[in-house]
């Protein structure tokens, strides 16, 4: 069977096919009397990272889903990153996950199902690496490719960790580089670098797990992952939930030490100018090269985690305890015009 390169086959590629923000917000928005659910602790409202249920013993539910066209090319890997990216939702809210369902869409007139059962083959390698069930799922016939997970996990309600409830004076903190669009969109310009490629891609399959170790610190006040809408859109979602603002120095944001030149070329995903348009009036002024990089659209991002003022140094040490090796990239100051500042 000859290589295929899926990334041919789709118009977008990862979480860069994602919904605009500003689009979701009307998709979203619904005239129906809303509904009293008073064990659903986390819903859409919060624009969070999955739906948590209380069952009522001190146990929560999480649940998840998330699916994308190929990032890159090779089957096997794509599974695989489509997902980690799905499982890091349930990390997100400080919890484990238990079990995964898988989520397929396969244009069976344009590629062999051999290769669909490469894509389900990454996917279960990951489970696996999880200490998950891939137990079932459902597949149709697509246009494009698409894959990825509804995932189940589980926490107790003292761990729950969300987006909105971040504290003035918190330390921020990223567990993953950023720049992946850009390299990802260099791979389907074929300018890419193999080296730079292989960074990108395997901090995509790099499981966010340090989630549910970070879920057991209560002074851990929020946390979310950084995937499709970028840095500066997820960290607006935690300022706006949390009526603070946020300050980041540009150059303390962990990020790929080689974009500048991949940026120089033009490499810059489409989902980065969506993003700016629905957000950017949010967002303090900054270069075009901060713009590109701050609303790279993520796949298979890290977590974006704010801490309690004077809990920085413990916070660093337990995550270095855990192999991370993590500073501070910003902090969140009282609500002021704009949602974020970058220096």
């Amino acid at each position: 069977m000859n290589p295929i390169k899926l990334t041919q086959f789709s118009h977008g590629a990862g979480c860069g096919c994602k919904i605009s923000p500003a689009v979701l917000d009307t998709i979203l928005h619904s005239d129906l009397p809303k509904a009293s659910f008073p064990s659903l602790l986390v819903g859409n409202e919060s624009k969070d990272d999955a739906a948590v249920y209380d069952l009522g013993d001190g146990t929560c539910i999480v649940s998840t889903t998330d699916f994308f066209m190929p990032i890159v090319d090779d089957p096997f890997t794509f599974g695989a990153i489509a997902s980690v990216n799905a499982i890091s939702d349930v990390y997100a809210m400080g919890g484990s996950p238990f079990m995964a369902i898988a989520i397929l869409g396969w244009p069976i007139n344009k590629i062999q199902p051999e290769v669909a059962k490469e894509v389900l083959e990454g996917s279960r390698k990951i489970c696996v690496e999880a200490g998950i069930p891939l137990a079932g799922g459902h597949s149709i016939d697509c246009p494009e490719p698409v894959f990825g997970l509804a995932v189940t996990g589980k926490l107790k309600r003292e761990h729950l960790k969300r987006n909105d409830t971040a504290k003035l004076g918190s330390h921020l903190y990223l567990t993953k580089l950023v720049g992946i669009g850009i390299v990802t969109t260099a791979q389907k310009k074929g300018i890419v670098k193999e080296d730079h490629l292989k960074k990108a891609v395997d901090t995509m399959l790099t499981l966010n797990k340090l989630g549910a170790d970070f879920g057991l610190l209560s002074y851990v006040n929020a946390m979310t992952d950084v995937t499709g809408f970028g840095l500066l859109g997820h960290l607006t979602e935690v300022c706006e939930g949390s009526g603070l603002s946020a300050e980041i120095e540009f150059e303390k944001v962990p990020k790929f030490d080689f974009l500048d030149s991949y940026l120089q070329q033009k490499s810059v995903p489409g989902g980065t100018q969506r993003n700016w348009d629905s957000y950017g009036n949010k967002i303090g002024s900054l270069g075009e090269m901060q713009r590109a990089i701050l609303a790279d659209p993520q796949t298979s991002g890290g977590l974006l985690v704010s801490v309690d003022a004077g809990k920085a140094s413990e916070f660093e040490k337990f995550a270095q305890s855990k192999g991370a090796m993590l500073r501070p990239f910003g902090r969140l100051v009282e609500r002021k015009e704009k949602a974020v500042f970058v220096k």
